[in-house]
């Protein structure tokens, strides 16, 4: 008997088994066997994004709130080449995402023919951005592939992973697969720690007397490992990505004050007898290019071998789940520890200047963060694009409660915000999400303003309007002579913009009455607009690089 089901009705139905219930992506010739399987079905949202670029952010930020699996859909060619950068951010993130591509008929494949959307080695292309990319090349092979596509992208370390389907694959009739009605995707679960590894653990923090733990995203799932720690005397700092596992207010924890352009952490951690390093990559980006130097005895427990020794040098490293460790050392710790009395109250003072010393540094600004968390309800999504403030409070310090509440460019790649942020608010119904974006990255990807509009997202934008590339600038001044060449940018009327389109607008040109307008904008449900007026506020001030960190 002839099948009217195909791989594209096992496209649609395999995302949902998997538990996705959003999918973002851009309708194209090659896919549209897929999508209509996805409208027929109706079991997944799918929102339609402006460009592929965007729906592979969204994705990303959709998978970094639900903790789960962010999948899109793109084009054959041009179309999955627009997905690169969406690809590249999730990579560097770690994100598990499931990129599903299509591609030409079978017939023609990596022929040159030249046909519609053909390019040059896809495949290829997907390889070097993704984690693993796949190409189903019999309609049989669908099911297997997609389970280790998703399987892939879920495996730590995680990441995005790439499907392509020819059209006339996705056409093709099948048998529907009988799995699918108990289909579970079991990524390989990291390995817990060896008896050894845990005597040796167990006895080099046991001698520690001034301990500091550096928490990354590996790290997400053991908040109440590292509280724990900290109840025993432990001070901590967190990466960028791994902070809100323990709320950024505890007095022993730094945030993301690595100690980068901070003088007064880097001679802290010259007392440091211990670091203990958990699922964190120990980034150059936050540790000045590893200028800063960390304490020498530093142990580290990550479930990933290839971080033994990747940025720094371990005197001790366990391969293993990062909360399966803790959970296992702790009761050997019971008892047997013995931090210096006066170790925690140090480490609070210490915060408590750090803090003072780093907001103090950004002159008017520096009471925007303050403003901010009051303004917000506690359990908002805070997604940021890199813009001066998130490079310096945002991403910093401004307090997270919760891992999957903070959505930010791990790439450090402008304009990536507006569409992460969408992915976040799709993730998050019911709560605010709010973007904190400069003028020039917002308009990077301005176009999927509109996918906001069109799903009614709660959504408030910020945008910081200093009329170009601010840091460009200050990176022009340090190093250029202060030619300040190509960065200042004719920008919309953002007023007209949020009238054109329905949106609320609020215009803030004074700096303490910021959180009171982003509140005001809060209030109203839908997608928002607050343009801060950096000309009437005045000029960032100069922060670390650009304002070096005093010597002596």
């Amino acid at each position: 008997m002839a099948s009217d089901y195909t791989v594209a009705d096992l496209v649609a139905e395999f995302i949902a088994a998997c538990g996705v219930r959003t999918a973002f992506g851009v309708a194209s010739v090659h896919n549209l066997a897929i999508l209509d399987a996805i409208g027929r079905r109706n079991a997944v949202r799918f929102v339609a994004a402006r460009g592929e670029m965007g729906a592979a952010h969204m994705a990303d930020g959709y998978a970094r709130v639900t903790g789960g699996l962010g999948v899109f859909v793109s084009s054959t060619g041009p179309g999955a080449a627009n997905a690169v950068g969406g690809l590249v951010e999730a990579r560097i993130a770690g994100t598990p995402v499931l990129h599903i591509t299509s591609q030409t008929s079978s017939r023609y494949l990596d022929r040159k023919a030249g046909t519609v959307h053909d390019a040059f080695d896809q495949l290829g292309m997907l390889h070097s951005v993704s984690k693993a990319a796949y190409r189903v090349r019999s309609p049989d092979q669908a099911i297997g592939i997609l389970m280790r596509a998703a399987t892939d992208a879920l495996t730590v370390p995680t990441g995005p992973v790439s499907v392509e389907i020819p059209n006339d694959v996705e056409r093709a009739a099948i048998r529907r697969p009988a799995m699918l009605d108990h289909l579970a995707i079991r990524p390989a679960v990291p390995q817990g720690p060896t008896a050894a590894d845990l005597d040796e653990l167990a006895a080099r923090v046991a001698a520690a007397k001034r301990p500091v733990s550096y928490l990354g995203s590996g790290g997400h799932g053991a908040g109440a490992e590292i509280r724990a720690l900290l109840d025993m005397g432990f001070g901590m700092v967190s990466s960028w990505k791994g902070r809100g596992v323990v709320p950024d207010d505890h007095p022993m924890n730094l945030s993301g004050l690595q100690g980068n352009g901070i003088k007064a952490i880097q001679d802290f951690y010259g007392s440091v007898d211990l670091m203990l390093v958990v699922g964190a990559r120990m980034r150059g980006h936050e540790l000045g290019e590893f200028a800063v130097k960390l304490p020498p005895n530093l142990v580290q427990i990550d479930a990933d071998p290839l971080a033994n020794g990747r940025t720094q040098v371990a005197a001790y490293f366990v391969c293993a789940d990062a909360k399966a460790t803790l959970a296992a050392l702790l009761p050997r710790l019971a008892g047997t520890m013995a931090v210096e009395p006066g170790f925690p109250g140090e480490f609070r003072a210490l915060k408590r200047a750090a803090w003072a010393e780093f907001l103090g540094s950004l002159g008017i600004y520096g009471t925007f963060m303050e403003q901010l968390r009051a303004a917000m309800p506690k359990d908002a999504v805070f997604a940021r694009d890199i813009t001066q403030s998130t490079s310096t409070w945002a991403n910093r310090i401004f307090t997270l409660h919760s891992p999957h509440d903070g959505v930010y460019p791990v790439s450090a790649g402008i304009g990536q915000g507006l569409p992460l942020a969408i992915g976040a608010a799709v993730a998050a119904p019911g709560r605010r999400t709010l973007l904190l974006t400069g003028d020039g990255g917002f308009m990077l990807n301005f176009g999927e303003l509109w996918t906001a509009l069109q799903e009614r997202l709660d959504l408030t934008v910020v945008v910081m309007n200093d009329g170009g590339y601010g840091v460009i600038k200050k990176l022009q001044s340090t190093h250029h002579g202060g030619r300040r060449y190509f960065a200042d940018l004719a920008m919309p009327d953002f007023a007209q913009i949020a009238a054109m389109s329905n949106m609320g607008y609020w215009r803030c040109a004074q700096a303490d009455a910021f959180g009171a307008t982003v509140a005001e904008a809060l209030k109203r449900s839908g997608p928002n607009l607050v343009e801060v007026d950096m000309a009437a506020i005045g000029e960032f001030e100069d922060y670390f690089p650009f304002k070096r960190a005093p010597a002596g």
